[in-house]
């Protein structure tokens, strides 16, 4: 099982700069709803044809609309041996309620 972050804690470190990747899972048409600044977006059906195009040494934040989805690729990645990888608790929802609610939740 992979590790877990809140939304307040990414919140935390994206304000502080920490140097870490937030993947975005979901499907384009789930983005075009609600996104969040900066992250990069490969689509869950499409992360084992696109691995080279994530940094393996780096730390990733994998999220998706509730949490399952991007557990299931932080799983994914940590058998691929990406050592860094956490999954946001709860989702781009958890992180609309908690920490940005112009994010519109769906």
């Amino acid at each position: 099982m992979p590790s877990q972050i809140t939304p307040r804690e990414l919140k935390q470190r994206l304000d502080r700069g920490d140097d870490l990747i937030v993947l975005d899972v979901r499907e384009a048409e789930e983005l075009a709803l609600a996104r969040l600044v900066g992250a990069v977006h490969i689509p869950m059906g499409e992360i084992a044809g696109r691995l080279h195009e994530i940094d393996s040494d780096a730390e990733i934040v994998v999220v998706c609309h509730h949490g399952v989805r991007s557990a299931q690729v932080a799983s994914l990645l940590a058998q691929r041996a990406f050592v860094r990888v956490v999954n946001l608790t709860g989702g781009i929802d958890a992180w609309s309620q908690t920490v940005d609610p112009t994010v519109p939740r769906y």
